[in-house]
């Protein structure tokens, strides 16, 4: 989620980084942005170059950004994703083709106009596809936010740390970076609602999937006083 008052260029490299990270093959993968309606058209237009600047090829050298999806299974998927969001209206900014002629290699794919019922909004794309849509309020954007069927993990762009603390309390994810992305700890849990999981990893409360509670109840005789 970026707002109008964000960190605009921490925005743009940190979104890019939440999706393309591992080819977009990551469970916490920011393929959703929302982008507040004033800075949506300059948003679209960094990203759009943003993901150009990506090197793509071989992961062992050094210099490339992104490397192949991990197969063929995987590859299709991705692609079959990138021509249902072209048929559907979503504006292929950037990307969307098969990169090369040799590997599963797919160029860094950006999509604008976005809506919330097109198949690439609504299902888990795992690759590397970014869909921008825009916002106009807080009551919309939460509710849109929060119309998947996911809930792993969210991130909030802004300077205003009020707003982005009372709009965390409304998203059903159960990670929520503010003014960053992919950010760990060993401390902090991590783990999804609805269809993105049970329990958690980290934190005290993974330790709880490897401890075992006994419940004692003992019946003791009526006090004498």
């Amino acid at each position: 989620i970026v707002f109008d008052d964000a960190d605009f260029d921490r925005a743009i490299a940190t979104s890019h980084f939440g999706l393309f990270f591992n080819q977009g093959q990551c469970c916490c993968a920011s393929s959703r942005i929302f982008v507040e309606e004033s800075v949506y058209d300059k948003f679209v237009e960094y990203s759009t170059e943003e993901a150009k600047q990506r090197v793509v090829g071989n992961p062992f050298d050094l210099n490339t950004t992104q490397g192949p999806q991990v197969d063929e299974q995987q590859f299709k998927s991705v692609m079959s994703y990138i021509e249902a969001g072209k048929k559907e209206g979503a504006k292929l900014c950037t990307g969307g083709k098969k990169f090369g002629s040799d590997g599963y290699f797919i160029e860094p794919t950006v999509f604008a106009d976005v809506q919330d019922d097109m198949c690439i909004a609504r299902e888990e794309i795992f690759g590397p596809v970014m869909q921008i849509m825009k916002f106009r309020s807080l009551d919309e954007l939460v509710h849109r936010a929060n119309h998947t069927h996911y809930g792993l993990a969210a991130g909030i762009f802004t300077k205003n740390i009020e707003k982005a603390m009372r709009v965390m309390q409304y998203l059903r994810a159960g990670t929520v970076w503010i003014n960053c992305y992919d950010v760990f700890d060993a401390a902090a849990p991590f783990g999804g609602y609805k269809n993105s999981g049970v329990g958690r990893e980290l934190g005290e409360y993974g330790l709880q999937n490897y401890t075992e509670v006994k419940t004692v109840t003992v019946h003791a005789p009526q006090s004498n006083f």
